[in-house]
């Protein structure tokens, strides 16, 4: 008889909106293990699956924290009732969490005192003035018993936890394998029933089997945005409703490693609660942000196979977005082909179409490398260390805006964007400066054939001043640069032949060098031998820049002036992510490349994504992220930066 081995959710926290599929192991009449689903209309040796999903309802209830929904809350602030906020948002679970999180919550008391008028104006000034140690200035603790009766209008109240005893009762919401939980079911614990069942009488054969979450928790609401002013901005066109110029012949692009899902896993991100990293989770964030941009150009790293064909492709079309991908080679990859990652890159159908498109396999490269210039017999030896299946995507783009060829009207506006995911190993310096030189040799081939301006974006796993990247901004790299000592197959050699003629240019290089109005603060956090940021990416072990987009510095040239500053420096970054793993407390943060805004944690306030994006025409918004966006003008051989993105929470690529 058809049995279940073994049930299990990927996270047992549940998060509204968020799919909950179980794992679920069968075992066969013959002994085999399936995990494939057996319902009603697929019956398998007579027997089939019958799911039932519950809310579990308790008389006894508590509020939830807004930070942390998973915890019961035990402060709330005055400030909040007083100034009208949403009181779901007052509630704390300790004194810890509220002053952790004060920063970003007083924007909240800011925003209400600038729509209500600041009549509040003088309790947020005492907490302010008291630090930390104010705290009981503006909250209160709440008692089991004050939580449900103490405040008006009060939030509404959640289920401390499921007694088995009574005071319990179950609400079928659903009868399928997946279940999608609801605002209805926020504070609710859910049970899930499966059973086997003959498929001729339609009978129960055994025991169900079962298995119950956490209370369900809202998903994570967007963190108010700090807005600071920026001088220097001399950008062309105006402003559209969502701060993006609106000029004829300009187009925006935008680059981003989205992080698989094969690697977003606890024991690589230890300080991520597993709901954080769940896919369900994680995709309607990427989703969100991504459409939310409205960048005419798109380019995806670490985008699974499967991810791109079920949801990617299918989602981003309802947007607007033609869709193309290159999936990794999977020479070395010995997981499910279908999970393997690559790169897709996507353009607005009313901006672009598509005219041609290249893939690049480092792969193959490597086999027409090792056959003409290494002995037979380090063949093997040669390609253990180049086959590492990374890929590039080359699309060449025409686009349909008009009056782009001031010169010569009839001619056709193409535009060459190359995304790729640069081989992440450090140990492997010689490989990820011949990926490089690989695809540049190649874009130059396409640049002979034709001109066009060419976008080189993607995660490059290399740092600023590395030899990658000084061949991509230099156009070659010094002899005597130290990661040329490390060429055991002598495929750099001689150095004089790793140069291109391309004229890249990185756009935030080009951004700080002529930005004006850049001051102190701003140039400390940025490289001042690279003029690149410091960091793109922050973790435990790495804190550095990986992430690049470079332009055509001869068709496409910066011609606005603005300063950016980055919120935080590297090293506070840093200190709170040592902190918060030394304190291994749970947080609200999530993998840096879900892409989706959360509430500050009170293990660490920059435990989150931090977004550094411009807004031409006077404003920086800090809020969560990790990409860089920028904005082109062809027509008047302008760019205008956008944003640099800054991810704090783990380095984009550093999987593969």
């Amino acid at each position: 008889m058809l049995s279940v081995l073994r049930l299990h959710l990927p996270s047992d926290i549940p998060i509204v909106g968020c799919e909950l599929t179980p794992f679920m192991l069968l075992k066969r009449p013959d002994n085999s293990v399936i995990t494939e689903d057996v319902n009603e209309s697929n019956p398998l040796d007579g027997h089939f699956l019958k799911y039932i999903w519950y809310r579990v309802q308790s008389d006894k209830k508590v509020a939830v924290c807004s930070v942390h929904p998973s915890e019961q809350a035990t402060l709330q602030c005055i400030g909040c009732v007083k100034a009208k906020i949403p009181v779901s948002k007052s509630y704390h679970c300790s004194s810890k969490c509220f002053s952790d999180a004060w920063q970003h919550h007083r924007l909240l008391h800011e925003r209400a005192a600038n729509e209500n008028g600041n009549e509040e104006e003088e309790t947020f000034a005492r907490f302010n003035g008291q630090g930390n140690t104010g705290t009981d200035v503006v909250s209160m603790s709440l008692s089991a018993s004050q939580s449900s009766s103490s405040l008006e209008n009060s939030t509404t109240l959640y289920p401390a936890a499921i007694q088995r005893s009574g005071g319990e009762t179950l609400f079928e919401v659903g009868r399928s394998k997946t279940y999608t939980p609801t605002a209805d079911d926020i504070g609710h614990a859910l049970r899930f029933e499966c059973v086997v069942v003959d498929a001729e009488t339609k009978s129960a054969l055994a025991f169900s089997s079962t298995i119950m979450t956490s209370r369900v928790i809202p998903a994570p609401s967007p963190s108010p945005r700090r807005l600071i002013l920026v001088s220097g901005i001399d950008a062309p066109g105006n402003l559209d409703m969502d701060g993006r110029i609106s000029s004829v012949g300009t187009f925006t692009v935008l680059s981003y490693n989205i992080l698989s899902e094969v690697y977003a896993t606890s024991e690589l991100y230890s300080y991520c609660p597993p709901w954080a990293l769940s896919w369900t989770y994680r995709r309607q964030n990427l989703l969100r942000e991504i459409v939310g941009y409205r960048a005419d150009i798109v380019c995806l790293q670490e985008v699974q196979s499967d991810h791109f064909e079920e949801f990617f492709a299918t989602e981003l079309d309802k947007h607007g977005y033609q869709a193309l991908f290159k999936r990794k080679t999977a020479e070395v990859y010995s997981g499910d082909i279908n999970t393997v990652d690559g790169c897709a890159t996507l353009f607005r159908r009313d901006k672009f179409s598509h005219v041609k498109k290249y893939e690049v396999e480092f792969n193959k490269a490597a086999q027409s490398l090792t056959d003409a210039v290494v002995p037979s017999a380090q063949k093997k030896t040669a390609l253990n260390r180049l086959v590492k299946d990374n890929v590039a995507l080359i699309a060449v783009l025409e686009a349909k805006f008009c009056n782009l060829g001031i010169e010569n009207p009839g001619k056709r506006q193409l535009v060459c964007v190359a995304n790729t995911h640069v081989n992440m190993h450090q140990d492997l310096k010689d490989v990820k400066l011949w990926q490089v030189h690989t695809l540049l040799k190649g874009l130059e081939k396409i640049a002979a054939s034709a001109d066009i301006p060419m976008l080189v974006c993607g995660d490059f796993n290399s740092v600023p001043g590395s030899a990658p990247h000084a061949l991509l901004a230099m156009g070659k790299v010094d002899p005597l640069h130290p990661d040329l000592a490390l060429d055991p197959l002598g495929i750099l050699r001689p150095s004089a032949k790793l140069t291109h003629q391309l004229p890249l240019v990185s756009a935030y290089s080009s951004f700080a060098r002529v930005a004006t109005g850049l001051g102190l603060e701003q140039r400390r956090r940025m490289d001042p031998a690279t003029n690149e940021p410091l960091f793109t990416n922050c973790t435990r072990d790495f804190i550095g820049t990986r992430d690049y987009i470079f332009y055509s510095a001869d068709s496409l040239t910066l011609d606005s002036g603005a300063s950016l500053e980055l919120g935080v420096d590297s090293r506070s970054v840093q200190r709170i992510i040592s902190e918060m793993v030394a304190q291994n407390k749970e947080s609200d943060c999530k993998n840096h490349r879900s892409f989706s805004p959360v509430r500050v944690s009170p293990c660490g306030v920059f435990c989150y994504e931090l977004l550094c994006i411009l807004r031409p025409g006077s404003q920086i918004n800090y809020d969560n992220a990790k990409v860089i966006f920028i904005h082109f003008s062809p027509s008047n051989r302008n760019i205008h930066i956008l944003a640099q993105r800054v991810t704090v929470g783990s380095a984009a690529g550093d999987q593969n």
